[in-house]
């Protein structure tokens, strides 16, 4: 590479030699016009003959092939437990399409234009991100009740907020001192999810990076993976353990069952020491309470009547069963009463640019379903059995 096009590098690029191979790590925002003209810069100035990207496979698949939504089964979606892994996956998108709807910039404009600059110069091309249903399974299993609870209303926040955010700022946000400010922001509030959406993918990221055929490789990442991907690039780490979800502990799988049997046992210690009357008490509370409140998180997400009674129905019996959620249930029965249609699918994309047509889609309205009357259910447990135990 000569004086010349180096210096025509943008300034976000970072140069790293490895052992037979150097790499320009593009840093990038990903909702800014002027990140793709940094990576066809970056890309006319090195010739590489590698162009990796912060993007999987099915993500690659999502922003190139805009159909892909029609082929989504959600009978099979819920029954393997995958619509909380959605909805929250589409949320992420609603929001970082609005922001792209307002600079005029697609969202993951920088890498498609990693993707077309690889095409054009004949350059192989690598995502070398994570898989996004792994990170967001790993997040999952890592995080506590509470700590979901919480992280579904700051999502649910960034998508009800109607501030206005200018590119200038976007652009900021480059500068690696702001970065490292706002993911301590975010460490302090879910040092969990720091850790595995942030930290993990840095190091994994980094060291696809170093498995990387070719000796001149451009990567488009985004800013905020770079000083740690900086920190770990230079040594091997195995990345097994980083590809796989960590074996539920003895633990987890006793406590689910604990919960029933805590209710059966309070259920059955009313009716020998307080009589019928006591005992048929404490089970007309764990019905009502339980039912009422999953029926009502069905009912906040738009269900139809008969989807809410399946709520309402349902949860004081799947509660009894860790293998069975009262979510799952309202969310077949939706989709069964009110299947969406390719069109609804289709028009997923434009519908995450604008809060009100977002949870109106019949498609998000289903895992909306799901969620909500599984968080409802869960509130209705955690209600009943004090409320039991205290009688």
């Amino acid at each position: 590479m000569t004086e010349e096009s180096a210096s025509s590098l943008p300034s976000g690029a970072t140069v790293v030699e490895l052992e037979g191979k150097t790499v320009y790590i593009v840093g990038t925002a990903h909702v800014s016009a002027q990140s793709v003209q940094d990576v066809r810069a970056a890309v006319a100035a090195v010739r590489p003959d590698v162009v990796a990207i912060e993007l999987c496979e099915p993500r690659y698949q999502g922003l190139v092939k805009k159909a892909a939504w029609r082929n989504t089964n959600l009978f099979q979606l819920i029954k393997q437990k995958k619509a909380t892994f959605l909805l929250a996956q589409l949320a992420l998108q609603a929001f970082y399409r609005r922001l792209g709807k307002q600079l005029e910039v697609e969202p993951g404009a920088e890498m498609l234009a990693g993707a077309a600059c690889a095409e054009e110069t004949g350059a192989r091309l690598e995502l070398i991100d994570r898989r996004i249903d792994l990170t967001l399974k790993r997040v999952w299993r890592h995080l506590g009740f509470w700590q979901r609870v919480k992280l579904f209303g700051t999502l649910a926040g960034a998508l009800f907020s109607t501030d206005e955010i200018a590119a200038a700022d976007v652009e900021a946000l480059k500068k690696q001192d702001q970065l490292e400010a706002l993911m301590g922001e975010m460490g302090k509030s879910f040092p969990e999810i720091k850790k595995r959406l942030i930290d993990e993918r840095d190091v994994y990221l980094a060291q696809k990076l170093r498995a990387a055929p070719g000796t001149r490789i451009v990567a488009v990442v985004g800013a905020g993976h770079v000083p740690g991907m900086l920190k770990s690039i230079q040594a091997d780490a195995p990345l097994a353990e980083l590809e796989s979800l960590p074996p539920p502990s003895r633990w987890s799988k006793i406590w689910p069952w604990l919960i029933p049997a805590a209710v059966v046992a309070l259920i059955a210690w009313g009716f020998v020491h307080g009589g019928a009357e006591r005992g048929v008490d404490s089970i007309l509370i764990w019905v009502g309470v339980n039912g009422a409140l999953a029926a009502l998180g069905a009912a906040l997400a738009w269900a139809h009547p008969l989807t809410i009674l399946a709520a309402f129905v349902a949860a004081p019996i799947t509660s009894l069963n860790p293998a069975i959620a009262a979510g799952w249930v309202a969310g077949l029965v939706e989709a069964w009463l009110r299947p969406p249609s390719v069109g609804d699918f289709e028009a997923l994309p434009a519908a995450m640019e604008n809060f009100r047509d977002f949870i109106r889609n019949p498609v998000v309205r289903i895992l909306l379903v799901v969620v909500l009357a599984n968080l409802g259910s869960s509130l209705g447990t955690f209600t009943a059995i004090p409320w039991i135990a205290a009688r």
